[in-house]
């Protein structure tokens, strides 16, 4: 009889891990064809001359040429810099800024659900509806910003051609934008977080940074690993609001490695060199993303 039970359950458990690899097999096979083979042949056009208006028949692989062209080029280090630069400024700012906004709408005890809605428009905006209407705000001609700034005395700024300004303000707007999608991830793992652990900790006579600091940050630390890779993967690939603002001026201040890639790449139709770029930004991507993978696990 033990056997008998004892073998109905594993082939039920067979059957039922039988069952989930069915059901996610389709799914990874659309994951393989829409992501392994793209990158397959962005590495393989990588090495060679490849041109569009030439066509396939005429690439000839040049092996290394690409990346060496790549390193040498000194608007391309300038693009990994501002890259690099960029993506650290808005991961910190929007992951400080995003964490204390969600610790103070969790402390709210009426119109949480307001402030949540409210928060979150920002970040429900396409990255270009965005762009074009801070360029209208900060506009040097009829913009209300620089308007309101000559009504104080104060000195207007042509806040895109400025070198001394133009990274700063695509900072400062993709920080605003993306401010509410830390704050939603932050909020929910605060919602986890048990009470208890709270009103033990203020019997105890633990202050409100006390708390703070060895209470919710501890039970937070994994949701704040992932929201800081999520946002280091999708920073990295800053493309929209750079291209609609400066173009990657002025004097190449601005410049992303998407950037440079449609400029160089896409525009004039030499996709090896820009497959070589695509390559080298996926490599730099999982750099990044690799160091909070193992913080997280750490």
């Amino acid at each position: 009889m033990k056997r008998y039970t004892t073998a109905r359950l594993r082939t039920a458990d067979t059957q039922a891990k039988r069952f989930g690899v069915e059901m996610l097999s389709p799914t990874m096979l659309i994951l393989l064809v829409m992501t392994a083979y793209p990158l397959l042949f962005t590495l393989i056009y990588s090495f060679t001359n490849y041109n569009y208006l030439k066509g396939t028949d005429n690439a000839s692989f040049i092996l290394f040429k690409n990346y060496i062209k790549l390193f040498k080029n000194d608007y391309f280090r300038q693009a990994v810099f501002n890259t690099v630069k960029f993506t650290l400024f808005a991961v910190v700012l929007e992951m400080g800024f995003g964490l204390l906004v969600a610790v103070f709408i969790n402390s709210l005890k009426r119109g949480q659900k307001v402030m949540r809605t409210l928060l979150l428009l920002p970040y429900l905006l396409p990255a270009v509806t965005v762009a074009l209407s801070w360029r209208m705000m900060l506009s040097s001609n009829y913009g209300i910003i620089n308007q309101f700034l000559e009504g104080l005395g104060l000195p207007s700024y042509n806040w895109f051609l400025n070198t001394k300004t133009a990274f700063g303000t695509i900072l400062l707007i993709d920080v605003w934008q993306n401010v509410p999608f830390v704050f939603l991830l932050l909020f929910a793992s605060l919602q986890s977080v048990p009470e208890g652990q709270y009103e033990a900790s203020r019997i105890d006579g633990a202050g409100t940074f006390h708390q703070f600091w060895y209470i919710t940050i501890p039970n937070i630390r994994n949701s704040l690993a992932l929201c800081a890779l999520l946002r280091t993967i999708d920073t990295f690939r800053l493309f929209e609001k750079v291209n609609v603002l400066t173009g990657g001026g002025p004097a190449g201040t601005t410049s992303t490695i998407t950037q440079y890639l449609y400029n160089y790449g896409i525009k004039s139709l030499d996709f090896g060199f820009g497959s070589a770029g695509a390559i080298v930004m996926t490599i730099l991507v999982l750099l990044l993303s690799s160091l909070y993978i193992k913080r997280a696990i750490s």
